[in-house]
């Protein structure tokens, strides 16, 4: 039986599964009558482009160039990052762990996909994916290499399980040669990866 591909019409095959999935889903639900499509763009757009890690990457900003804020933020990132004005969906209880010289930190959920999204908006597809969640705790360093970042082997890599009752935000190290930067300065060196920690800051250019 021939098929006519000259249609209008896209097909789901061109989408990885999870897309294709998500497509699927969205298809029913609008034909039920369930929910609108230009609503769910209004909120896909609120955080990736008003929220996305924007958010986040201040709250890194602000701990670079504040040593309380620094502190408060290792004693209670709930509280600190609620005093910046963001909270709300899976953002209600935060810890923040900090990169140093001798540890780096990764983030995954091993489980499902519990994500901070007050902070660092939507999530990666790849974040949700099975691959990441299992082999981020079997391998870190090995994923950390797929993602193009080869650390010293004398690092110690610590890796964080997010759950539904805690989630965790990675305060990536300064970059060298920023002294004097305002914090609007430097949160444009903070990336979504850095603050999952499959990345690092950015170096100043």
């Amino acid at each position: 039986m021939s098929h006519d591909h000259d249609n209008d019409h896209d097909h789901d095959n061109e989408l990885d599964p999870f897309a294709a999935r998500v497509r699927a889903l969205q298809t029913i639900l609008t034909q039920k009558g369930l929910i609108d499509p230009a609503a769910i763009d209004v909120i896909v757009d609120t955080y990736e482009t008003k929220i996305g890690p924007r958010n986040g990457a201040r709250v890194v900003a602000k701990a670079w160039s504040d040593a309380d804020f620094a502190d408060w933020l290792k004693r209670d990132a709930t509280a600190a990052i609620g005093s910046l004005g963001y909270a709300g969906r899976q953002g209600e209880h935060m810890q923040a762990v900090f990169n140093t010289e001798e540890t780096h930190n990764l983030v995954v959920c091993t489980l499902c996909s519990c994500y901070p999204w007050s902070v660092l908006g939507l999530p990666p597809v790849w974040y949700k994916a099975p691959p990441y969640r299992s082999r981020a705790v079997i391998d870190p360093r090995g994923v950390l290499q797929e993602f193009g970042l080869t650390l010293p082997t004398a690092k110690k890599i610590r890796v964080w399980d997010s759950t539904a009752e805690l989630r965790y935000l990675v305060v990536p190290m300064r970059p060298a040669g920023t002294d004097g930067w305002s914090e609007e300065q430097l949160a444009e060196l903070v990336s979504r990866d850095a603050m999952i920690g499959t990345g690092l800051a950015r170096q100043p250019a």
